[in-house]
């Protein structure tokens, strides 16, 4: 354990590095202070990096899988992600390194595998019996493109088809070739004169496992004796193929065709089909053939034991229906029900209650795999509802524009908001269990709640249950009913500085102990929510229009001097002499004809019934000023102690009393600093002409930024926050991704300096000024250039007199400099902890009391804990910017430690967190690195280069919470946990469900005793036989090339046993020692030694049990 002493030094202090400052600092000493001695526990030991979770839905799915026995779900990506989804609780994510498109993926059912077809033409082997699933072997087609895989149940023989229309045969115990091949001339031979193009579909005869059913694209079906090597029956049909399915007795097939028509054909009758069906096609009186309809891209038939069979279909629709939602169609008998979807369906799975294809199928449920959404559809039940999804799959419901994370949250939080929440939930579900059951959950170690909140383009706000590495929503919170909703275009006329989602969230300000909400938008508008266990109705919302300028009028300053920046205590009494404008406008444009004093969202007027949970306290909305739209907010905090909401953006900064309903203060940024700006900045009269109001022009991806806008790193954090709405739209992979475009200034002809947006604010009680005795009340600005500047709040006493005096916010005069623009500031005390903003606990507002006793309650405000101290004792300010960080103390404003994090970047997210009792700086840079510093001496303790900024989403999404947890969202619709504390690294395994469970594989269906005798029923296939080296040789070398994957050989022995048997297991050992052997070829002593010690320990095995009877051993 280190000790610092910290000693009070001159102001001032040059730029050194951390080590140096931090030296300097202990070194250096002021005669008479009292040394101070702050003992840091954290060490470089107590941080690792990685990658807990992922949440959401797999973005741009590409492929869908069920293990029917084992109950697992995996969907693969277009990104070459893989998602495993068990019980509810149980998920888990794998990346393929390559990157490519998943195109199909099958299960080695109830053995605990999967294999992968990737675009780039490899299959790779995962093993399933691990908590963080590997690749066991991969193998990569040089020749041929992979274009249809088939494994049958309890095989090891997976077929592969490709884009030639040939057929290869693959072990999936060794991942390598057999030499036979299912040539496509071969299989067609004279029955088509051109080539009948990829394969798009392979399966067996369920009741004969020596006949194979291959469908090619051109239309044309083969039944391939796999022992005789030709085919038996050709079916050709002169209308594109895109997907085969059998009958369960093996009697029958179905195709489905690229002009909406399904054809049912019989084995035995290859001439034609035995029923043309064209699910949606309109049947023309004449006898002629029914209009061609969109294709049907896939069909599935299952039978069941009761009832006719199911045949369910995707496409199919008529051409006329224009504009019409994706269907999936479900044919019963003689009902047929079109079930529409929210988006295109890419693809869909029957599930069935056995695994078998040669039993009756009896079909439960459909599994359908959305571009946006997995939907469950209840084949049992009239009408066939969807069961409710209990996976956290509606993050994306409307974009996600913001988030925030916090851990170790008060205990009665989730209860309380999950209470609400369960109100809002929809009817008319399933009322059966969810059937993807399979899995088992990890062990819990964490103790902590951790709640995470989504802000969405829509305006609606989700709070998510993130304790334990699992997420469920837990309530929704809609902000935009507060607002008229536009009609027209005609109705909107002042929402027009933002073309789409004028309600989207840009900031929240939350206080869990006082569950006071804050969000600001971006149409200016900030509202303030208060918890309630009860609904009310609100008759009228209260309201504040606030007119932030950042000019002075040159009539009231001729000479060009300063106007006082805020009013003497004497006028502030009066609040409404500060702001004339903050009552509802009644103007709606200048004398000149230009739009004035209007506010971007129109208000509703009509009374406003409040559910239980977040309730609206006050809306606060800024004005169009001569002509110019009002900036969007570029940062925001509330205080439930006070009572008070500030927020700034590049113009200047308002604060407001929501108890009283007042603006207290609204100050261009340039008065803030009185007669000591460093700029010299001379005031000037308002723009005449309309300028774009910053990120609210971006959201078409085509936006050309000049390159004067992105000069200036002083204005990083408040364009950050005006570029959000790049990707507001739900197309939200935006493309050309450069930062410098993206963080660009929003005001395009006023230089930098002039336009010194608000960066940071924190509310605190704190020493103010360099001669404070005692801390008191205060609120700390921090802006783009860099500057901190200090505020006094003086508070009426509580209880009644809160509500009838007016509070007074006056400058300290206090400002401190740091380079780059400001993201964080907190403060320690004189032991180093954490000092937490005062708060007033939550308790039920609208209790039926008499106001008095409201009042007196009001305010019993958990004051942080420097108010207690000893005048002598001090307390540290910790400041966080885009480039540095600082350690002051206070009073005396000597800066103590100073360290210089990044000199060719900047920092995007800084987190005064706390880890392992003890408390820490964590940052994320935009060139990738997380890194922490201990507190106050601002020591490095990681940094780890993790990802680089590729994505506007991944620096509006990215924060550190306590208890070394951080997120970001990786893709448009999922969230990625990480952690840097090394102790969550060492229980995260633990704390991993687990995929695979042993479950029996069910008996296989009775033959009877007729069939058994007249020899019908299944007719099994030694595959071994044909498909093994002995019978068939050895595949071309230059076919596919096989590629050892890094789950290693344990993996295989897990993934190869179960129902393959002891031959397998044999076969296992043999491959085993293959690959051992092979692996040890360069190194021939070692490869000897145990060559030996092995031939010893068989003899001495063999000599053990010689003599001994089988019985005996």
């Amino acid at each position: 354990m280190r000790k610092f002493n910290i000693r009070k030094v001159l102001d001032g202090l040059t730029a050194v590095s951390a080590v140096a400052s931090a030296s300097s600092a202990a070194q250096q000493q002021q005669a008479g202070n009292r040394e101070t001695e702050i003992q840091e526990t954290l060490q470089s030991e107590h941080f690792q990096l990685c990658k807990t979770v992922r949440h959401g839905f797999p973005y741009q799915p590409s492929a869908l899988a069920f293990d029917p026995v084992q109950k697992i779900l995996a969907i693969g990506t277009q990104t070459g992600a893989l998602r495993l989804f068990g019980r509810p609780g149980v998920e888990c994510y794998c990346q393929h390194d390559s990157g490519a498109a998943v195109i199909q993926l099958q299960f080695l059912i109830n053995e605990g595998a999967l294999v992968s077809a990737l675009a780039d033409d490899t299959l790779h082997l995962w093993n399933l019996r691990q908590k963080r699933p590997a690749i066991l072997h991969s193998l990569k087609f040089n020749r041929e493109r992979i274009t249809f895989c088939h494994l049958p149940f309890q095989s090891k023989w997976l077929y592969v088809g490709t884009e030639r229309g040939n057929i290869h045969i693959v072990n999936v115990e060794s991942f390598t070739l057999s030499g036979y091949v299912i040539m496509w001339n071969k299989a067609i031979e004279l029955s088509s004169k051109s080539h009948p193009g990829p394969v798009v579909h392979i399966s067996d005869n369920p009741m004969d496992e020596g006949k194979l059913l291959i469908g090619f694209e051109s239309g044309t079906v083969v039944l391939w004796d796999l022992k005789s090597k030709k085919a038996d029956y050709r079916y050709t049909h002169d209308e594109a193929i895109h997907s085969v399915a059998w009958h369960h007795e093996g009697k029958q097939f179905i195709c489905s065709h690229s002009d909406g028509t399904l054809t049912i054909w019989n084995v035995k009758s290859p001439t034609k089909p035995f029923q043309t069906i064209t699910p949606h096609g309109k049947q023309l009186k004449d006898g002629k053939k029914p209009e061609p309809c969109k294709p049907i891209l896939k069909v599935e038939y299952k039978t069941t034991r009761a009832g006719e069979p199911f045949i369910i279909l995707s496409g199919g629709l008529s051409y006329d229906t224009v504009g019409r939602r994706p269907c999936l169609t479900v044919m019963h008998g003689k009902s047929t029900a079109v079930l529409e979807m929210d988006y295109s369906i890419v693809d869909f799975l029957t599930l069935c209650e056995t695994p078998y294809p040669n039993d009756f199928q009896e079909p439960y449920a459909v599994v359908v795999l959305l571009e946006k959404d997995l939907v469950l559809i209840d084949l049992a039940q009239n009408g066939y509802p969807i069961f409710e999804n209990p996976y956290p799959l509606t993050i994306h419901e409307s974009p996600v524009t913001c988030c925030e994370y916090f851990a170790d949250c008060p205990v009665d939080l989730i209860p309380a908001l999950y209470s609400v929440g369960a109100r809002q939930k929809r009817q008319g579900y399933s009322k059966k269990e969810w059937p993807i059951s399979g899995g088992n959950w990890g062990v819990i170690t964490q103790s902590y709640s951790e709640i995470i909140i989504t802000g969405h383009a829509d305006g609606s706000i989700k709070f998510w249950d993130a304790s334990a590495i699992t997420l469920q929503v837990l309530y929704k919170l809609k902000t935009a009913k507060v607002f008229e909703k536009s009609r027209n275009k005609d109705d909107r006329p002042n929402t027009d500085i933002v073309d789409e989602d004028p309600y989207a969230i840009q900031i929240i300000s939350w206080c869990p102990e006082s569950r006071m909400l804050c969000i600001a938008g971006v149409s200016a508008h900030v509202i303030i929510y208060r918890f309630s266990k009860q609904e009310m109705t609100t008759e009228v919302i209260p309201m504040l229009e606030v007119r932030l300028l950042y000019e002075i009028n040159d009539v009231e300053t001729p000479d060009g001097e300063q106007v006082p920046p805020v009013p003497t205590p004497g006028t502030g009494s009066n609040p409404q002499s500060i702001v004339p404008q903050s009552h509802p406008s009644t103007s709606s444009s200048s004398s000149d004809g230009l739009r004035d004093n209007v506010p971007c969202l129109k208000v509703k007027n009509s009374p406003l019934k409040q559910s239980p949970g977040y309730q609206i306290e006050l809306v606060i909305q800024l004005v169009w000023v001569s002509g110019e739209p009002p900036q969007q907010i570029t940062s925001l905090a509330i205080n439930s102690a006070y009572g008070l909401v500030v927020f700034g953006n590049c113009n200047g900064i308002a604060m407001v009393d929501y108890l009283q309903k007042t603006v207290l203060l609204n100050l261009g940024t340039i008065e803030l600093y009185g007669s000591n700006d460093p700029y010299r900045r001379e005031p000037r009269s308002p723009r005449k002409t309309r300028q774009p109001s910053g990120g609210l022009c971006d959201i078409n991806e085509g936006t050309v930024v000049p390159e004067d806008r992105c000069k200036s790193p002083t204005s990083a954090k408040m364009s950050r926050k005006l570029s959000l709405p790049t990707e507001l739209k739900p197309d939200l992979d935006v493309k050309d991704n450069s930062f410098s475009r993206s963080r660009s200034s929003s005001v395009t002809s006023i230089d930098k300096e002039s336009r010194e947006a608000i960066s940071a604010l924190h509310f605190c009680e704190t020493f103010t000024r360099k001669a404070d005795t005692s801390p008191s009340p205060c609120l700390w600005v921090g802006t783009t250039l860099g500057t901190v500047l200090v505020i006094v709040l003086n508070l009426p006493p509580g209880g009644e007199q809160r509500l009838l005096q007016p509070v007074i916010v006056s400058p300290s005069g206090t400002i401190l400099r740091l380079k780059g623009a400001i993201l964080r500031m907190a403060f320690l005390d004189t032991t180093g902890s954490l000092v937490p903003p005062a708060h007033e606990p939550w308790r039920e507002h609208y209790e039926d009391k008499d106001e008095k006793e409201k009042a007196k309650k009001r305010r019993p405000v958990s004051v942080s804990p420097s108010s207690s101290q000893e005048i002598s004792e001090n307390q540290y300010a910790v400041i966080c910017s885009e480039k540095q960080a600082k350690v002051i103390s206070l009073p005396s404003q000597n800066c103590i430690y100073k360290q210089n994090i990044t000199e060719t970047s900047f920092v995007l997210r800084g987190d005064i967190v706390s880890l392992n009792n003890s408390i820490c700086l964590a940052c994320f840079c935009a060139n990738g690195h997380i890194m922490t510093f201990s507190l106050p001496s601002l020591r490095p303790l990681l940094d780890v280069y993790y990802l680089p900024l590729t994505n506007m989403r991944i620096a509006r999404t990215f924060c550190f919470t306590n208890n070394g947890q951080a997120l970001y969202l990786v893709s448009p619709t999922e969230i990625q946990r990480l952690t840097y504390s090394q102790e969550t690294c060492e229980n995260l395994q633990e704390m991993l469900g687990e995929l695979f469970t042993l479950v029996e594989t069910p008996e296989a269906p009775n033959r009877g005793f007729f069939k058994g005798l007249f020899g019908g029923g299944a007719q099994s296939l030694d595959r071994e036989e044909l498909f093994g080296e002995s019978a068939s040789g050895k595949a071309s070398r230059s076919l596919a090339q096989h590629i050892p994957g890094p789950g290693g050989i344990e993996g295989v022995k897990g993934a190869a046993s179960g129902v393959v048997g002891e031959l397998a297991r044999a076969r296992l050992a043999l491959d085993e020692r293959g690959q051992k052997l092979g692996e040890l070829e360069e190194k021939t002593a070692a490869m000897l030694y145990s060559a030996d010690s092995f031939s010893k320990h068989a003899h001495e095995m063999m000599l053990k049990y010689k003599d001994k009877k089988w019985y005996q051993f």
